[in-house]
């Protein structure tokens, strides 16, 4: 039951930390790191 809830968790943070970074690549590429 936990490993099924831990990968049910997992699932669902994963597609968010895919957009958070698809979005931080985005205004890098917009705007650069450095400034």
């Amino acid at each position: 039951m936990s490993k099924g809830e831990d990968k049910k968790k997992e699932a669902k943070k994963q597609p968010l930390k895919n957009m958070k970074e698809k979005r931080a690549e985005k205004k890098a590429k917009k705007g650069g790191r450095s400034g």
